[in-house]
């Protein structure tokens, strides 16, 4: 009988550990590696996920969503959150702001809540990013992504190189 209720709780054990392995490979798989900003002292977010790319330059479509998915948690409570896009050019020596229009209004776009959030809570957010035509096809770029709150205090922030293809 000790044999058998041995065998049985190492069975459950085997199946944890393969389904927990299985989890976090498909988590590594929607990982778009990402770096530290460079003009501000935002932490990273806990996952980065620009849709189609793991490993940058990420190649965004000219006229079409670039689609980045965020979860992060937040770090006071958030009553207002904004994102704001910056694009560094010529080797990351001049920045320029991408307008996100309506997209930057970060708490409409929360996957999993609504604002205000409380201190500590884990937020999924997605981004779209339309790229326009202004950015040629071969362009390549490195582009921030920066959460601010209501008093314009980082949130989060994200670095990545992105590459301009045909759709």
């Amino acid at each position: 009988m000790n044999e058998y209720i041995r065998l049985q709780t190492a069975d459950k054990m085997y199946r944890f550990v393969v389904s927990f392995s299985a989890l976090l490979a498909l988590a590594a798989a929607n990982t778009t590696q990402v770096s530290q900003c460079q003009h501000t002292q935002a932490p990273l977010p806990s996952n980065t996920y620009i849709q189609g790319c793991t490993s940058p330059p990420c190649a965004l479509p000219q006229l079409q969503d670039a689609i980045v998915d965020m979860e992060f948690v937040a770090p006071r409570l958030l009553t207002n959150m904004r994102t704001l896009a910056t694009v560094y050019i010529l080797g990351g020596s001049l920045a320029l702001p991408f307008d996100l229009g309506a997209n930057s209004e970060t708490c409409n776009h929360l996957t999993n809540a609504s604002c205000p959030v409380a201190a500590g809570q884990t937020l999924g957010y997605t981004l779209r990013m339309f790229i326009e035509a202004f950015f040629p096809v071969g362009t390549e770029v490195t582009v921030e992504f920066r959460i601010v709150d209501q008093s314009n205090a980082p949130v989060v922030c994200a670095r990545v190189p992105i590459r301009i293809v045909f759709p």
